[in-house]
């Protein structure tokens, strides 16, 4: 069985592989393999023919290969794309039988389940060496107010900068508004949009990053820990600006009755496009969310934080990937809110809206969010292409006033190379 890099990991921790998870999500499928090094891959036959090979695609996703009927001649000419994956054996393609090798593939070390037989090692980016690809870390020595968005972009695993088509990376970074438009242009103003957003060490003594030394916080506020230079209360930082709803937007949370969400207003966004590897079939991502709105629940001036994938996902009404198993996307109304604290007994009843609270506000210290509320640490996945240019958008914004600050914190972005990814958020909780 082919990795499904870091997720095995991660959604075994999260109590996820194989059975029923929290939110949304389905079981986890078995790991699927991507075809051993001679290029036969799942579900594909190979014979040989004269000068080449034939392979006929009985499961043409498994195989990589395109084909409605009849099969792919490969190992034809070494200027021919066999199969169809945009490299020739001259422009370095390894095994122009199987799509999902090339040099624009991610070389994914095997995982093997107790009892299975370690698979063949693969050379998926023709590197001649296989199964070397280690997960990066990119983000040492980068200052907290660090104002270039590619280091925003490395602080959450996103290191490898892409060259061109055949080549998967950051394509692009900016900041922007909710609604993708530029900052602020005003010397003030534009000052206060950058507040709002940091590459933090962590937030508080018991947050920490869940990969590399740094994670990126965006804010309606500050995106700054108490001790942090520029730190202002998320009591009510007025930076003093508004923006347009991203698109989506409003949401209705579905436990408020008529709530319509106001207009953004001191909002703080990042836009990454990115080219994926062509085995790449989705991707996953650390998100956490602190709200000083606790506990005013079903409220017009509740804050939102996002994350916007373009294109959207074809299940999907719009492109906004991160809601809980109501569809209620990121704010004091999500059933993911649990680092609080009742008064009384558990569970807190706030205006119809149960809060169960099991995480106490440990994870709240040091962070000027003390005696509010957070979700701990969730995972988001969604599906992709292979060598599809998306852009994923995260921010953060006050609904319809200048108060009562929110932060979300993104790290750890992964690929997944596995089949049938969905757009899900999980609770993948870190013992304290």
């Amino acid at each position: 069985m082919r990795a499904w890099l870091n997720f095995f990991s991660v959604m075994t921790a999260a109590g996820c592989l194989g059975m029923a998870c929290t939110g949304n999500i389905g079981p986890v499928l078995d790991l699927v393999g991507s075809g051993g090094a001679d290029g036969g891959g799942d579900g594909a036959s190979a014979a040989g023919s004269g000068g080449g090979t034939t392979v006929t695609t009985a499961t043409t996703a498994d195989a990589g290969i395109t084909a409605s009927t009849g099969s792919v001649a490969c190992g034809g000419s070494p200027e021919d794309d066999a199969d169809g994956d945009g490299f020739s054996e001259l422009q370095g393609d390894c095994d122009d039988c199987n799509a999902r090798i090339n040099p624009n593939a991610i070389d994914l070390p095997a995982v093997v389940a107790d009892g299975d037989a370690a698979p063949e090692p693969v050379d998926d980016d023709c590197n001649g060496i296989p199964d070397d690809y280690v997960p990066e870390t990119c983000d040492d020595g980068l200052a907290l107010d660090d104002g270039d968005p590619y280091n925003a972009a490395k602080a959450v695993e996103l290191c490898k900068r892409s060259t061109g088509p055949g080549d998967w990376g950051v394509v692009s970074a900016k900041w922007v508004m909710v609604d993708g438009s530029p900052p602020p242009r005003e010397d003030e103003l534009r000052a206060n949009f950058h507040l709002g957003h940091g590459l933090l060490s962590g937030f508080g003594p018991n947050v920490k990053p869940r990969a590399g030394t740094r994670l990126l916080a965006l804010s309606s506020g500050t995106a700054r820990q108490q001790q942090d230079e520029g730190f202002e209360s998320p009591t009510g930082f007025d930076k003093g600006y508004e923006s347009d709803f991203p698109p989506g937007f409003p949401k209705h949370p579905r436990h408020c009755g008529d709530l319509v969400p106001a207009k953004p207003s001191d909002p703080t966004a990042i836009e990454i496009t990115l080219r994926a590897p062509s085995n790449a079939r989705g991707f996953s991502f650390h998100v956490k969310y602190a709200t000083f709105d606790w506990p005013y629940v079903c409220n017009d001036f509740n804050d939102y934080f996002i994350a916007l994938l373009s294109p959207r996902p074809a299940d999907l009404i719009d492109g906004h990937i991160l809601f809980d198993d109501r569809s209620n996307a990121m704010s004091i109304n999500n059933a993911f809110i649990d680092v609080c604290n009742c008064e009384g007994d558990s569970p807190c009843d706030t205006d119809g809206m149960q809060y169960d609270c099991h995480r106490g506000t440990l994870e709240l210290l040091g962070t000027g969010f003390e005696n509010r509320a957070a979700t701990s640490w969730l995972l988001t996945t969604a599906p992709v292409e292979p060598n599809q240019e998306i852009t994923i958008r995260w921010g953060a914004f006050d609904s319809g006033d200048h108060e009562l600050d929110s932060t979300g914190l993104v790290d750890n972005w992964r690929w997944i190379t596995e089949e049938d990814v969905r757009v899900v958020t999980v609770e993948d909780r870190p013992a304290l």
